[in-house]
């Protein structure tokens, strides 16, 4: 299986760039995983609605821009489906089962996603109502998807 992870934002903090590649380490067995960062879309601190669009707008087609037709798009959104590791493990198992080998998960800016990076998502799941900064969502969602392997392949490590 072959899996993206496309997040907005140059991640910077030491701490998290270690996990991140500690779990993309652990990964190597099961699957090629490439971690993507487009820039985000410089801003002042306060925007009207329509600038807010304007700012999802760009960064979102920065994300499109690297997603082939042939991927199908998890976007991690707040408003998605809640899911527990066990489900995530589940659907990788089933997307891998029926041919759907390249798979992008997506994670937006301080905003969010653009519309057109909703449109594209063939789901959209949330790891619960909180709200986690997009830097801190891409090493739990990297530690998840190494959850969801060893899930699958009944090795110890879930709990």
């Amino acid at each position: 299986m072959n899996i993206m992870i496309v997040s907005v934002g140059k991640l910077k903090e030491k701490y998290l760039k270690q996990g991140i590649e500690e779990y993309l380490k652990r990964l190597g067995p099961y699957a090629k995983v490439e971690v993507l960062e487009v820039p985000d879309e410089k801003a002042p601190e306060t925007l009207s609605e329509q600038e807010m669009i304007m700012v999802k707008e760009a960064e979102g087609n920065r994300i499109l821009a690297k997603i082939g037709q042939d991927v199908h798009v998890i976007a991690m959104a707040i408003e998605g489906k809640a899911i527990s590791s066990e489900d995530l493990a589940d659907n990788l198992d089933k997307l891998a089962t029926y041919g759907k080998s390249k798979v992008a998960f997506i994670i937006g800016g301080s905003l969010g996603l653009s519309d057109a990076v909703m449109k594209r998502a063939n789901e959209k799941i949330s790891f619960g109502k909180i709200t986690y900064p997009h830097q801190l969502m891409k090493l739990v969602l990297v530690e998840q998807i190494y959850r969801a392997f060893r899930i699958n392949r009944n090795e110890p490590y879930h709990k």
